[in-house]
């Protein structure tokens, strides 16, 4: 098989990535599973943008102070001051961001942010973003999108990537040319008992880079997230309860029913502070309250929460529903450079499995669809250039 461009990935990063792409290039996406199976569909509470020039001081105070001042400063300079041109792309590809009464774009707050700076789309931001990617690439001539095929290896020659190696759907190794090589295969969290992520999700473009000797960043830190539906027993990826739910007022509480810690605190402290409850309580999980958020938002803004939580048994309009942390993001990677290069000439690495330093030792919310778009548009670039 020979291609320009191979892309090993179908969420956003992969397809964005792809359409940034000049026409004449023949691009060539594979993807584990069918192409709706990636991480950023299961993105819920929404994409960080700087919304002005006096909100840029906090944004980047915001996302240092999560990472723990850890993050590499220029790369998130670079995210943040993209970030209005990604939304207008994605304005342009269709995607239906949340409005408020005059129109414009509304914003939401989460967790260790010191302001609303989020555009969402109900509580599936993730899947309007991606379908909307999907359906662009789809229409594109120069693209062919091969499902149910699985990155090996890549090719090495002469100090370079030369390409790739995937099995088909039927089982068959082929040798993949490609002129440059693309890794967006997402996650690590189908590595772990309990995570928000999907099963297959387990780390393939990380064991290739070992395996060649790349430079690798940050492969301890890996974020924790407070709230997901605790369902003992259940061996299904993780419900998350969105970040979005407690910046617009939920409340957590401990057995007794009492608030014991402040819930806008970045996901690592307050992951710490629900374990340390849990120990002392003797419980498996702790209480989350979505009652103090209006009724009318609740069910506009989330519907999805709402309707998982109705499955399970829970009326979030009348109870508590029970909450645990679980697996969620992996901030380190491969490592890159600001155009997404890997240490191997014309190997590129984007999204999760990619870590330019951008987040620390700890993602600062809704940074992450934002950081794989920016960062996948000039990879695309680079390669091009």
């Amino acid at each position: 098989m020979k291609t320009d461009i191979l892309i090993a990935g179908s969420g956003c990063a992969g397809l964005y990535c792809a359409l940034q792409l000049p026409r004449k290039l023949q691009v060539t996406i594979v993807t584990k599973l069918d192409a709706r199976s990636s991480d950023s569909y299961l993105a819920q509470g929404g994409m960080c943008m700087l919304k002005d020039d006096g909100d840029y001081d906090s944004y980047f105070e915001d996302t240092l102070k999560a990472g723990h001042y850890e993050n590499d400063r220029e790369s998130v300079d670079i995210m943040i001051r993209s970030s209005p041109a990604v939304v207008q792309d994605l304005l342009a590809c269709g995607v239906d961001f949340a409005r408020d009464g005059q129109g414009k774009l509304a914003f939401t707050k989460e967790g260790a942010h010191s302001g609303k700076r989020i555009i969402y789309h109900e509580d599936i931001t993730g899947k309007e973003i991606t379908d909307r990617l999907l359906a662009r690439v789809l229409e594109l001539a120069n693209v062919r999108l091969l499902e149910y095929t699985t990155l090996m290896d890549i090719r090495e020659e002469d100090g370079r990537c030369q390409g790739a190696v995937v099995r088909t759907p039927e089982g068959a190794m082929e040798s993949v040319e490609a002129k440059a090589v693309v890794l967006a295969t997402g996650g690590v969290g189908g590595l772990y008992r309990h995570s928000t992520n999907f099963r297959h999700l387990t780390g393939d473009a990380l064991a290739i880079a070992v395996r060649h000797n790349l430079g690798l960043r940050d492969m301890g830190y890996v974020q924790i997230h407070p709230t997901t539906l605790y369902t003992p027993g259940s061996e299904e990826r993780s419900f998350l309860i969105s970040e979005s739910v407690r910046g617009e007022g939920a409340l957590l509480y401990d057995k007794n029913g009492e608030r014991f810690v402040d819930e806008l605190l970045p996901r690592d402290l307050l992951t710490a502070a629900i374990y340390d409850r849990m120990e002392k309580d003797g419980t498996d999980h702790v209480w989350e309250d979505l009652r103090p958020i209006d009724r009318k938002e609740l069910v506009t803004h989330f519907p999805n929460i709402v309707e998982h939580c109705r499955k399970k048994g829970y009326d979030v309009t009348r109870e508590c529903i029970p909450v645990v942390p679980a697996q969620h993001y992996f901030m380190g990677g491969i490592r890159v450079d600001h155009d997404g290069r890997t240490s191997l000439e014309r190997l590129y690495a984007v999204g999760e499995t990619a870590c330019n330093g951008v987040h620390g030792r700890n993602r600062l919310a809704s940074n992450s669809l934002l950081e794989s778009l920016v960062f996948a548009k000039r990879a695309a670039l680079h390669m091009c250039g």
